[in-house]
């Protein structure tokens, strides 16, 4: 089959892009001596975090029990959770858990320690660290630190953090200050709880940008990253990656083309807001790629910086200078996403390619 063959809009993988960019990243960490629990909140899929794991530990980051359930039952049992868990989701990786799983929770709530210590089949847990991000978890210096671990007891695995600021960095210089001060504070969490006498043996950090620009990793145990396997354009004006280097892209196709006397054209395509995600995230970067960049069929970029500027439910519409675009009804364009988490969210498959030729089909689990 090839791309050109399929319903639009779908989902495309780029196969060769996947693995450069697995191979990348695992070379970075590779370098630094630290292992790779890669996030699957982006793709979602067996299969990616087959090639995700290769010469890894074999550890995962999901951020719903859905993930959790899913990845358990194709047999991938060490999983950290890494959104906060509540009582009533505590029931739920309790069960996942007797049934031969070994997911991990987070938490940076005292209550919610004491329940996890007392429950029934009670998970190891993390304490979740802020760093800066300013989103969730506790500071390192913060006295509820210690409180929280003594509260989980021998349930304590360690401390975990997010360098979500990083995403407000500009250069790899700002962005590595960023990777430190991610580092610095978790390290800092796990060596008071190990000053109070609390086992500490997990200090987990990570975001792809730091990931990649971080001077070093002293003190940690492991990192988690994720997008990096996609790359999205916000990635590449970040320095996370390079535009050719996105491996997920939307296949549309035109369903409509205007020029005006005086040469402007607008493009309609049948991919909008939920096959694209309204997500803005390049607005505020250099560049702005609208609701995302317009590439050929091949997923090359032959129509300069022409991105889709305007996002509605089933429809994108292109602005180009009418000499621009010589695609007709019912022709083929691929679009970049701004952000790879939220494009792939609305898809339930990814069509995996090699060249124009569909070579597999990888189903994704969605919901929570």
């Amino acid at each position: 089959m090839k791309i050109s063959d399929l319903p639009t809009p779908c989902l495309i993988l780029d196969r060769a892009r996947l693995l450069h960019n697995i191979d990348a990243m695992a070379e970075i960490l590779a370098r630094h001596a630290i292992p790779l629990r890669p996030h699957m909140k982006t793709a979602k899929s067996i299969d990616v975090a087959r090639l995700a794991l290769a010469g890894q530990p074999g550890g995962i980051t999901v951020s719903t029990l859905a993930e959790a359930e899913y990845f358990s039952a194709h047999g991938i049992t060490d999983i950290l959770l890494a959104v906060g868990i509540t009582e009533k989701k505590l029931e739920q990786v309790g069960k996942l858990n007797a049934a031969g799983g070994e997911i991990m929770v987070i938490t940076d709530d005292i209550g919610i320690a004491g329940i996890i210590a007392d429950h029934p089949t009670p998970p190891r847990a993390l304490i979740e660290i802020d760093t800066g991000e300013a989103r969730g978890g506790v500071a390192p210096e913060d006295p509820a630190l210690l409180a929280i671990g003594e509260k989980l007891g021998a349930r304590l695995a360690g401390v975990m953090t997010h360098a979500g600021q990083s995403y407000a960095g500009r250069s790899p210089v700002e962005i590595a200050a960023i990777a430190e001060a991610e580092r610095a504070g978790c390290v800092r969490a796990a060596q008071r709880l190990r000053e109070a006498g609390h086992a500490c043996a997990i200090v987990s950090v990570g975001s792809s940008p730091t990931a990649r620009h971080a001077a070093g990793f002293q003190g940690v145990t492991e990192i988690r990253a994720g997008v990096y396997m996609f790359g999205d354009l916000f990635q590449a004006e970040i320095g996370t990656h390079a535009v050719h280097d996105i491996a997920l892209t939307v296949l549309a196709s035109v369903i409509g083309n205007r020029i005006d006397a005086k040469g402007a054209g607008r493009m309609l395509i049948d991919a909008g807001a939920l096959a694209l995600s309204k997500d803005r995230s390049t607005e505020a970067a250099p560049k702005d790629y609208g609701y995302g960049l317009v590439l050929d069929i091949a997923g090359q970029r032959a129509f300069g910086d022409a991105c889709v500027g305007r996002a509605y439910q089933e429809h994108g519409v292109i602005e180009f200078s009418g000499d621009l675009f010589d695609i007709p009804i019912g022709g083929h364009v691929r679009i970049a996403p701004n952000h790879a988490c939220l494009t792939a969210a609305a898809h339930d498959r990814y069509f995996v390619v090699e060249g124009d030729e569909v070579i597999a089909v990888w189903p994704r689990v969605n919901g929570w």
